[in-house]
């Protein structure tokens, strides 16, 4: 049904098409497709058992307004978000385009979000029927960005199961320089601070840049380690790659996501993976289409994976198209459970 609607609904500015797609999912105009659950499939995160590896990335629901019918269509979590302290416009609009022949995105959309009030007290009264996570940012005329992370850590540390700091995404000038070893460790020591005085066990994760040097990551996964982070999310889309691209948007400033980004995020979680094994989980995304997608993420380190832009070109069905291609794969190769090949390609 998706493919003949596609041409239709590419008719559209990508962010109507997106408006329209929220609406949908609220209203339960998106019929519910929940996959057959299977212990290959299975695994668990923070306590929690989950139906499948397969996750949303933050920038889908920004505003947490349908994180529930998500997980009727057989996501096993999602994340929502980026939510930044006080609400925001963001970039001029246009401000997404897509790059048909490239299976890609270049967005440029800025943190645009309903801001931390609303957004907390709209999860309040709508409860998790599965794993949420909470991506959160800074404003972008804020004159403290450490405290408009921890302002947002207060607000939602006890709403998900766990929190994202973002501090990956092209859009918001300087952000990236959290890369940097003394901006990390002091960010990720206020925030260690503020679960002390909280009392709160909330897993953190980290979302980084697939634009680092390698020579980077080695001092980006020690800090991750020193500071207890409990996942790292690779990656946020690039403002590089455009090279071999095929769709003249790839003039357009903003991150790239899709099909580009595949080759360096599995990269990078394979190095990842050599130097923190299993001590902080790896949330793989960028370019995740398939069964095979997520099974090449997986053998490089990832623990779980999450997709955006694949659904925008595959559609609601794409968890279920997913999850019965991954059990097909996880039956020829004899696997017991996708867990087991966490990383063995490393």
């Amino acid at each position: 049904m998706f493919n003949k609607l596609r041409p239709l609904i590419f008719k559209f500015s990508p962010e109507i098409a997106h408006s329209l797609a929220i609406k949908a999912l609220k209203f339960n105009y998106i019929p519910n497709n929940k996959i057959k659950e299977s212990s290959l499939l299975e695994t668990e995160l923070f306590g929690k058992k989950i139906i499948s590896p397969v996750g949303v990335a933050a920038g889908f629901d920004k505003n947490a307004e349908v994180y529930n019918p998500l997980f009727n269509l057989g996501f096993g979590f999602v994340e929502v978000g980026t939510i930044t302290p006080k609400a925001q416009y963001g970039n001029p609009k246009p401000r997404v385009f897509r790059l048909e022949e490239d299976e890609a995105l270049i967005n440029r959309l800025g943190f645009n979000n309903s801001g931390a009030n609303e957004i907390s007290l709209r999860v309040k009264q709508n409860s998790p029927n599965g794993v949420l996570g909470i991506n959160v940012g800074p404003n972008k005329d804020t004159e403290n960005r450490v405290e408009d992370y921890l302002n947002c850590f207060r607000k939602f540390y006890n709403l998900g199961d766990y929190i994202t700091i973002n501090i990956s995404s092209p859009n918001t000038e300087n952000l990236r320089d959290f890369h940097n070893q003394n901006e990390l460790g002091n960010l990720l020591e206020a925030i260690q601070n503020e679960k002390k005085k909280l009392n709160t066990n909330i897993p953190i994760a980290v979302k980084i840049s697939p634009d680092i040097e390698n020579s980077k990551i080695e001092l980006i996964s020690d800090i991750l380690t020193k500071y207890s982070v409990n996942i790292v999310i690779i990656s946020n889309t690039t403002d590089r790659n455009r090279e071999h691209l095929k769709n003249i948007n790839k003039l357009e400033k903003g991150g790239l996501s899709g099909k580009p980004i595949e080759k360096r995020s599995n990269e990078l979680i394979n190095l990842f993976y050599k130097i923190i094994g299993k001590k902080i989980k790896i949330i793989g995304v960028g370019g995740i289409d398939s069964g095979m997608g997520v099974f090449k993420k997986i053998t490089n380190g990832a623990s779980l994976v999450q997709l955006y832009t694949g659904m925008v070109y595959n559609g609601p069905n794409i968890a279920v198209k997913i999850s019965n291609e991954l059990i097909d794969i996880l039956k020829s190769e004899g696997i017991q459970n996708i867990s087991e090949v966490i990383g063995v390609k490393n």
